[in-house]
């Protein structure tokens, strides 16, 4: 009975950990695509130039 429910153990750890990978390539994608377009998007100083999208 133990083996069996290691065994249903383990397989709901990894469905888990699959299902969390799976939501984190989307959230990376998801910033890779906002990152782009601020960079694209990003406005003209004073001076003529590309400004920074940024604030660091």
């Amino acid at each position: 009975m133990v083996p069996i429910l290691l065994v249903l153990l383990l397989a709901v750890i990894l469905f888990g950990a699959g299902f969390a990978l799976e939501v984190l390539w989307w959230i990376a994608i998801a910033v890779l695509v906002v990152w782009l377009l601020g960079f694209l998007m990003r406005g003209t100083t004073a001076a003529g130039g590309r400004g920074r999208w940024y604030r660091w």
